[in-house]
């Protein structure tokens, strides 16, 4: 039964593949036979990528949407310009506004130990104030082209939890190893390229191609790039497929929750088809004003059976959806209008019985340790809280 319910969600990965091609004629079909590892912490996360950076020989390709010049910015620094002092070639774009309170003395300092680095979408009013709502919110460092780490982890003290726990950010992070992180080659030159005008020339491979075999593993990634050069958002309609094709469970963390009404009509269905749903979503936040938008949709979810609870203890900030305990949808977007539209994002599709088991004991964890929020608690909430709500409502495209 077992094998049975594991090929079903295989011939179900195809079909939303097969849907997505209709948006995206050149999406490549799932790659096959690659490694992913789970690293359910900051600690963890960061200290699995530094072991990587050390082991690179040829190129390293970072892509961050916040650096910054604390304990954990340093690190990382210090990781790519002793790279670079063994002969590695090392690229680096960061958001320009992402990282605007890091120094520019910061990122000077890693250009003169021979990093190639540029920010994304610098200040220009050439086309009026379009370029600050264009942003690379993608999280992606690639090691030789064969190993990737990517997930919600920025470059922080607060990601990697070496600050007060009230000040953490809960987040998850990956890595894959496989024929998948040949796409994220691309991604990342396509972008150096829109901001350069030219491609990064990496290094040749040179020497025998199967001396450092690519690890495999069980695990079909489809790999989703969401830009706001696309026509129609494909962040979007692969959260809407995979909820689509959910059968008994869907469990969501996510921590800017502006979900506008294609996505809310689609968890009501899922609802009502019989599907148990449960989102984790923040009782505090970086973006409280985000945060307060996302509570205006609590009352219509609540009602119609969908489980919401708060986590308190740390700073939400994971980006993870499972689908029927199988098949994870994780990485850098948020379930809000600006991953939808107007950032630059990267999630994967994992279709992984083992990994999706270790998503989900991790989510329950978190589910165990955070308040539910119940229809009549949250009708109790104040008329000033409810004016806010209608009024942030307005400009809820914007945040």
């Amino acid at each position: 039964m077992a094998t049975e319910n594991h090929f079903s969600q295989k011939n179900r990965l195809l079909r939303i593949m097969r849907l997505l091609r209709q948006f995206r004629p050149n999406l490549p079909v799932a790659y096959r036979s690659n490694r992913v590892l789970l690293f359910p912490g900051g600690h963890s996360f960061f200290r699995s990528l530094h072991t990587a950076l050390r082991s690179a020989e040829r190129f390293i390709l970072a892509e961050y949407y916040m650096i910054h010049a604390d304990r954990t910015g340093a690190a990382f620094a210090a990781e790519l310009a002793e790279a670079v002092r063994r002969g590695v070639s090392v690229w680096l774009i960061y958001d320009y506004v992402g990282s605007i309170e890091t120094p520019t003395s910061f990122f000077e300092g890693m250009s003169r130990q021979g990093i190639k680095l540029i920010p994304f979408n610098v200040p220009s009013f050439k086309h009026g104030m379009r370029w600050f709502d264009l942003r690379d919110h993608r999280k992606m460092a690639i090691i030789d082209g064969n190993l990737a780490y990517l997930g919600g982890f920025n470059i922080g003290d607060e990601y990697s939890g070496i600050v007060e726990s009230s000040q953490r950010f809960r987040d998850v992070g990956f890595s894959i190893s496989g024929s998948a992180v040949s796409e994220l080659v691309v991604y990342f030159s396509e972008t150096w390229q829109i901001e350069t005008g030219e491609l990064p020339q990496l290094p040749p491979t040179g020497g025998d191609a199967n001396a450092h075999p690519r690890p495999s593993g069980q695990a079909d990634i489809v790999i989703v790039s969401g830009s706001p050069h696309h026509l129609r958002s494909y962040i979007r309609n692969t959260f809407l497929l995979n909820i689509a094709s959910a059968e008994k469970e869907i469990l969501i963390a996510t921590p800017y929750f502006v979900p506008g009404p294609h996505m809310i009509r689609s968890l009501l269905r899922a609802a009502r088809r019989g599907v148990k749903v449960r989102l984790l979503l923040p009782a505090r936040s970086d973006a409280p004003l985000v945060r307060l938008l996302g509570c205006s949709y609590y009352g219509t979810l609540l009602r119609q059976g969908i489980e919401i609870r708060e986590l308190g203890r740390e700073i939400l900030h994971a980006k993870v959806m499972l689908i029927d305990g199988e098949r994870t949808v994780i990485g850098s977007a948020n379930l809000d209008q600006r991953s939808f539209h107007r950032n630059h994002e990267l999630n994967g599709v994992i279709d992984d019985v083992t990994f999706g088991r270790q998503i989900k004991k991790l989510l329950l964890k978190d589910f165990a340790n955070s308040r539910r929020v119940t229809v009549e608690g949250h009708e109790r909430r104040g008329l000033m809280v409810r004016f806010l709500e209608k009024v942030i409502n307005l400009f809820g495209w914007f945040l």
